[in-house]
């Protein structure tokens, strides 16, 4: 019996698996995109793991990676999340150097993770020994499987851990980005469960130490859908959108470091 579910969630898992459809701005081909939701709780932490049952390649790149970073001079803005994060390698590489090299920034986005993933890495050292003045967040659309509840108490967890760790560090958590739109066969309950994550983050602002910033519509047209010019796959922001990201945090993100 057991053998027989362990392979039924192998198999539910294939099916369910979404690949990133656009190419990273080197040419190579991106990280997956959302995954399904797995065994682990959204707000426990949990490693991202290969079929090998071993770190799964790229994250264990990552993470050693940012674990070097810390020790390679000032961070300033540390920049926390899944793939729509690291994107600012790829499709947003041209807009990342006319803001936030002078920030002394930091892009520790990993894609693929999920929620259970950042606290794992929060939880094995990332954010030891550095003191970023404001932390960036934007995770959970990889948990998009999960309810909207469990989503919203893995990012409050994450965002307590967070202050906890960096007791002098104020955290921007972005709401989630809108993703699929109509024409993509977006089912309705996907947008309603990202605005619900987002109205409870949204009760984390104390207008000081923590604040939210839901900037969705910006990637909207006047019917709802996401231009294809913003969001090609319907998920990973193009260099418009990374823009669009940029034009609309900077005003609050400056305030905070003041």
């Amino acid at each position: 019996m057991k053998r027989w579910r362990f392979l039924l969630a192998i198999g539910l898992g294939l099916a369910n698996l979404t690949w990133v459809s656009s190419v990273r701005g080197d040419g190579a081909t991106a990280a997956p995109a959302a995954q399904p939701a797995g065994n682990e709780p959204a707000d426990v932490a949990a490693p991202k793991l290969g079929p090998d049952g071993q770190l799964e390649h790229h994250f264990k790149e990552k993470h050693e990676e940012f674990l070097q970073r810390r020790t390679q001079g000032k961070i300033g803005v540390l920049f926390l999340g899944d793939s729509i994060t690291e994107g600012w390698h790829w499709w947003g590489k041209t807009i990342w150097p006319k803001y936030y090299p002078q920030l002394d920034a930091a892009n520790f986005g990993i894609g693929g993770d999920r929620t259970e993933h950042v606290l794992w890495r929060i939880e094995n050292g990332e954010l030891d020994g550095i003191s970023p003045k404001v932390v960036v967040l934007l995770i959970g659309t990889n948990n998009i499987g999960y309810p909207a509840d469990e989503i919203l108490k893995a990012d409050e967890k994450i965002v307590q851990e967070i202050h906890d760790k960096l007791p002098q560090s104020k955290v921007l958590i972005m709401g989630i980005f809108p993703r699929a739109d109509k024409r993509a066969g977006s089912p309705p309950l996907m947008q309603a469960k990202i605005k619900k994550v987002n109205q409870g983050l949204a009760k984390l602002d104390d207008g000081n130490k923590t604040r939210f910033l839901d900037i969705g519509d910006r990637f909207l047209d006047s019917d709802g859908n996401i231009p294809r010019e913003i969001m090609a796959d319907s998920l990973h922001p193009t260099v418009a959108g990374y823009e669009i990201w940029a034009d609309a945090m900077n005003p609050l993100l400056y305030e905070m470091l003041k």
